[in-house]
């Protein structure tokens, strides 16, 4: 399956008072790295897949994290993401964290494709994912 990676610099303000990554920030860049390896995949950026695709998002049902290190201010971070499983409208990642090629800690998601409901378009359904994006992270390199 097709991986990305995806480096992030600690910022101050990723951190507390001791300069150590609270940890909810690693799950808002386990969202952004979701979404960088869906645009590495398709070639896309997320609104224009969701477009081309009548998707409305990719809801999020489940998060979690395995820490083993902590991470602090300053120090570059490597995100390599996969989608470990695809089912019919529902797909599972994984989120392996490393700091200078060691394991620090790896980030689970469970997702879930979305299009807007035809009796209400304020309210979204699951939907089967597109074959079409599923063919597209068969591939061990993304598309030019």
């Amino acid at each position: 399956m097709l991986k990305n990676v995806h480096r992030i610099r600690i910022e101050w303000g990723d951190c507390d008072p001791a300069g150590i990554v609270f940890y909810p920030r690693y799950f808002e860049w386990f969202d952004r790295c979701t979404h960088h390896l869906f645009e590495a995949a398709t070639g896309m950026i997320k609104k224009d897949m969701l477009e081309k695709y009548g998707g409305a998002g990719i809801a999020l049902l489940e998060a979690r994290a395995e820490f083993k290190m902590s991470s602090h201010y300053g120090e570059d971070i490597d995100v390599e993401s996969e989608v470990v499983e695809f089912r019919r409208s529902s797909f599972f990642l994984e989120h392996r964290v490393t700091k200078k090629g060691e394991p620090m800690l790896k980030g689970y998601e469970t997702r879930l494709w979305t299009v807007r409901h035809p009796e209400d378009p304020a309210r979204l359904k699951s939907a089967p994912m597109p074959t079409e994006i599923i063919a597209a992270f068969q591939r061990d390199t993304p598309p030019r």
